[in-house]
């Protein structure tokens, strides 16, 4: 996704039930490596935010959209 970027990224997770640690590394390690914008993700399971608030705090380049 980093190679490919332009501004924004989406990336639709609704139909994940959970997500774990290595999955919000995944997305927090990618969006470390863009040179510019963000990665928006769609609906992600509830506990997302809560995994990178508590180990990525302050982390500007990935939003969270609506459940």
């Amino acid at each position: 996704m980093a190679s490919v970027h332009t501004d924004v990224s989406f990336v639709e997770l609704s139909d994940l039930m959970s997500i774990d640690v290595g999955g919000a590394a995944a997305l927090a390690v990618t969006a470390q490596r863009l040179d510019s914008g963000r990665i928006v993700v769609d609906r992600p399971p509830p506990e997302l935010e809560r995994i990178l608030h508590i180990f990525w705090p302050g982390h500007t380049r990935i939003e969270v959209a609506a459940r």
